[in-house]
């Protein structure tokens, strides 16, 4: 199993940011087919208690490499990709691991 990691940082304005992603942006990323899970996280501090080094996570689930590379290559994975600049103030990084059970 293969996951995409997005990794958020710190938005400008965090409340149009969770208004955007609620609404909007996950909602999206749900329509891509091949995609076995989406777990969301908000971070809430950084282990000393300060300010955690990124705002949200989301982690997207794909059977192997074939099915992630059709699903993200999708109008829907391309829809979703491209739609990261209308809220994403803070950046996005996505990473691509190999999950060990």
């Amino acid at each position: 199993m293969l996951k995409a990691t997005v990794l958020y940082g710190h938005p400008t304005d965090p409340e149009a940011f969770e208004k955007y992603y609620a609404a909007t942006h996950t909602p999206l990323a749900l329509k891509i087919n091949g995609m076995v899970k989406m777990e969301l996280t908000k971070f809430i501090s950084a282990p000393d208690g300060g300010k955690a080094a990124y705002y949200r996570m989301a982690e997207l689930y794909f059977a192997g490499p074939a099915e992630m590379q059709q699903a993200m290559s999708s109008p829907e994975g391309q829809a979703t990709a491209a739609d990261l600049a209308n809220f994403a103030t803070g950046g996005a990084t996505m990473i691509i691991g190999a999950v060990e059970n």
